[in-house]
């Protein structure tokens, strides 16, 4: 085999090639998600790639429910069902082009995790929407 002025053969140079042109690539992609990380952390809402909101509070199931629901209020949202228990409860809102559901999920007694959906039309989903919705919840509890 031919040997480069380094010491490699061609194939080696190839694959040393390939793999630092993978590597170049990649650490774009870490800045973006650790960017994106940054900026979901500084709100305490956690999100996933499909645009659901999520956020676990210290407060049993019942002060989280009366949180959104006041959050929804203050949003001039309309809400159109509720779940039938206050600790695994869904609440179902709407405004126009957007359906909204909040589950609240009691993890234990006194530790509740609120997950926030918005569809927009049939396709889409709102994460900024769902967020600040989680957000709203969030300031109303520190009031109360």
């Amino acid at each position: 085999m031919k040997k480069s002025q380094f010491g490699l053969d061609a194939m080696m140079a190839v694959r040393l090639t390939v793999v630092m042109a993978f590597a170049a690539t990649m650490s774009g992609c870490a800045s973006l998600a650790v960017t994106a990380f940054a900026i979901g952390a500084s709100t305490g809402v956690q999100h996933t790639i499909n645009g659901v909101g999520y956020r676990t509070f210290t407060q049993p199931p019942s002060k989280v429910r009366t949180a959104a629901l006041a959050a929804l209020a203050d949003m001039r949202i309309r809400v159109d069902a509720t779940g039938s228990t206050a600790s695994d409860g869904l609440i179902k809102a709407s405004t126009p082009g957007r359906k909204i559901e909040l589950q609240v999920e009691q993890i234990s007694p006194n530790t509740t995790r609120l997950r926030a959906v918005v569809n927009q039309y049939a396709f889409l989903r709102d994460a900024a929407t769902a967020n600040e919705i989680i957000i709203q919840t969030e300031r109303i509890i520190a009031g109360l």
